[in-house]
C-alpha cells in the first residue's frame, strides 16, 4: 500500500510527546514506551518533531531533533506511518526534511509559521522546494499559538503540488477549515490528497461531517493530533465509529463529540490561551505512568493554576474516555 494509500484510508496519527527525566534531559526508555504505546493501541502513523514534541528540541544548545526522530523510527519500523515536523526558513526546512529522508520518514508535516511576512507565491515555492525532498503534509495552524491566516486562494495552489499527500487542518475555525476542503474539492484532486483534523476543539464532528459544494462529497479521514498522544485506544475506537456512520447521526454521538471537547480543554488549556497544552497531555501520560513527570524543556512551561483540577474532573466526569486499563496491562511490556 502506497503512502497516499495509507493516509486516504483514515489513520490515528498522534502528535508524539517528549519524555524527559527530572533534569529535563531526555528519557530514552520512556520515549520509547510511548511509541510503543501508539503501536500497540493501533494508531497509524506517528508525528514527531512537531509542536507536542516541542519545537525547542531544535535549539543548539538542546540539539535532540535527530535523537528524537531516530529512536521513533526505531522503534516504528514500518509498522506505521512515520511523519516528521519540519519548520522554520528555506535552509532550515530543507535540512529538517532531508534528516527525516534520510531517517526513513514517510512524509513531512510542514509548518509555515516561520514565515508570517512571505506571501502567497514564497510559501507556495517554499512548499515545491521541500516537496521536491519528501512528501508533504501541510498544515494550517490556528494563528492563536503561532499560525497564520491561510486564505482559499493559497490552499487552492498549495493541492497542485504533486507530491502533497495530506492537508492537517488545525485553525480552530469552521470558515477556514472549510477553505481548505473546498480548495481539495475544486482541484480534482480528492482521490489524491487525505484531509486530517487538528482541529482539537471538533474533533469527532470534523470525522463525522460529508463536505459537499455541489460535486462529489469529500470527508475529513482522519486526525493528527497532540489531543490523541493521550487516550490512543480510545482516540481508535473514535475514529472508527465516526467511519461507521454514513448517514443518520445519533444524538448520543453527537453528545460524545461534546464530551471530548470538553476534555481537550482540559489538556489543552484554552482558558489560558493554551499555555499549559503540552504540560496537561504530559500529566495525563504521568498518571498513567507513561511519563515519570510532567516537565518541558522550558521551566517555565507547566499547567496552569486550575488545570489539573480539570483533569481531575474529566476523569470523574468521563470514565468512558481514558484508555487507563489497557495502558496498566501493558506498560511493564513497554518500558521494558
Amino acid at each position: 500500500m502506497t503512502l497516499r494509500d495509507k493516509l486516504l484510508s483514515g489513520l490515528v496519527i498522534p502528535a508524539h510527546p517528549l519524555a524527559l527525566n527530572q533534569e529535563r534531559k531526555l528519557d530514552e526508555r520512556r520515549q520509547r514506551a510511548l511509541t510503543r504505546y501508539y503501536i500497540a493501541a493501533d494508531a497509524g502513523g506517528i508525528a514527531v518533531g512537531v509542536h507536542t514534541t516541542q519545537f525547542t528540541i531544535r535549539d543548539p544548545k538542546i540539539n535532540l531533533l535527530r535523537p528524537v526522530l531516530k529512536l521513533a523510527a526505531e522503534e516504528a519500523g514500518t509498522k506505521v506511518v512515520k511523519i516528521a515536523g519540519v519548520c522554520g526558513n528555506r535552509e532550515q526546512a530543507l535540512r529538517e526534511a532531508h534528516l527525516a529522508a534520510d531517517l526513513g520518514y514517510d512524509g513531512a508535516l510542514l509548518s509555515l509559521a516561520n514565515l508570517k511576512s512571505e506571501d502567497i507565491p514564497a510559501l507556495l515555492e517554499h512548499a515545491r522546494v521541500v516537496a521536491a525532498v519528501i512528501p508533504v503534509i501541510g498544515f494550517y495552524l490556528q494563528p492563536s499559538v503561532g499560525g497564520r491566516i491561510l486564505p482559499f486562494e493559497f490552499w487552492r495552489q498549495f493541492v497542485e503540488i504533486e507530491n502533497v499527500v495530506a492537508i492537517k487542518i488545525a485553525p480552530f475555525n469552521r470558515y477556514q477549515t472549510i477553505d481548505v476542503v473546498r480548495a481539495v474539492s475544486q482541484s480534482g484532486r480528492a482521490k489524491d490528497i487525505a484531509l486530517y483534523t487538528g482541529n482539537d476543539d471538533n474533533i469527532l464532528l470534523d470525522l463525522l461531517t460529508r463536505y459537499d459544494f455541489g460535486g462529489e462529497r469529500l470527508r475529513i479521514v482522519g486526525g493528527l493530533l497532540g489531543h490523541w498522544a493521550v487516550w490512543t485506544k480510545t482516540a481508535v475506537a473514535h475514529l472508527a465509529l465516526a467511519k461507521s456512520h454514513d448517514h443518520e447521526i445519533s444524538s448520543q454521538i453527537l453528545t460524545l463529540a461534546q464530551q471530548i471537547t470538553d476534555a481537550n480543554a482540559a489538556f489543552f488549556d484554552p482558558a489560558h490561551q493554551f499555555h499549559g497544552c503540552i504540560a496537561g497531555i504530559h500529566e495525563v501520560l504521568r498518571r498513567q505512568g507513561l511519563l515519570e513527570g510532567r516537565w518541558c524543556l522550558d521551566p517555565k512551561e507547566d499547567m496552569s493554576p486550575g488545570q489539573s483540577e480539570e483533569i481531575d474532573r474529566i476523569y470523574k466526569t468521563y470514565p468512558h474516555l481514558p484508555d487507563d486499563n489497557f495502558v496498566k496491562e501493558h506498560l511493564y511490556e513497554w518500558l521494558g
